[in-house]
């Protein structure tokens, strides 16, 4: 991996970093670590250098902090979200197993109905011969 020597300015100071990171992304961490310096500036010009950068400090980690339990909150959820795809799953397999089962049952009484309206046709005709023999 290549490293990217980059100018950087942060509270008026030029810097100059290296990294395994794009120039683009040095800038933008440049640009964050600048924007939390001036929010603390000037919520308190009072401070110190080395307080200001103290507390940027602690803001970028709480951030980060942050950053890193919602990300595994996430992460939860996804899975939470993939065993309840999973079960919902096997749930519509069990459905579609039972469906094919309940239509090969209404195959199979269909199929003794029309039996039994043939036997019922039959024996009205054998009804209808014995009824006319009689008269």
């Amino acid at each position: 991996m290549s490293k990217n020597k980059v100018a950087i300015k942060i509270n008026g100071k030029e810097y100059t970093v290296m990294g395994g990171e794009s120039a683009e992304y040095m800038h933008k961490v440049a640009l964050y670590i600048d924007k939390k310096i001036a929010e603390i500036t000037m919520s308190n010009s009072q401070l110190n250098m080395q307080t200001i950068s103290m507390l940027a400090a602690i803001n970028i980690t709480d951030d980060y902090l942050k950053n890193i339990q919602a990300t595994d909150n996430l992460r939860l959820q996804v899975a939470q979200y993939i065993d309840d795809v999973s079960k919902e799953r096997g749930e519509l397999n069990a459905l579609k197993a039972e469906n094919e089962r309940l239509k090969d049952q209404l195959q199979r009484h269909q199929i003794e109905l029309a039996k039994k309206d043939l036997e019922i046709q039959n024996f009205n005709k054998i009804s209808t011969s014995r009824q006319q023999t009689i008269l």
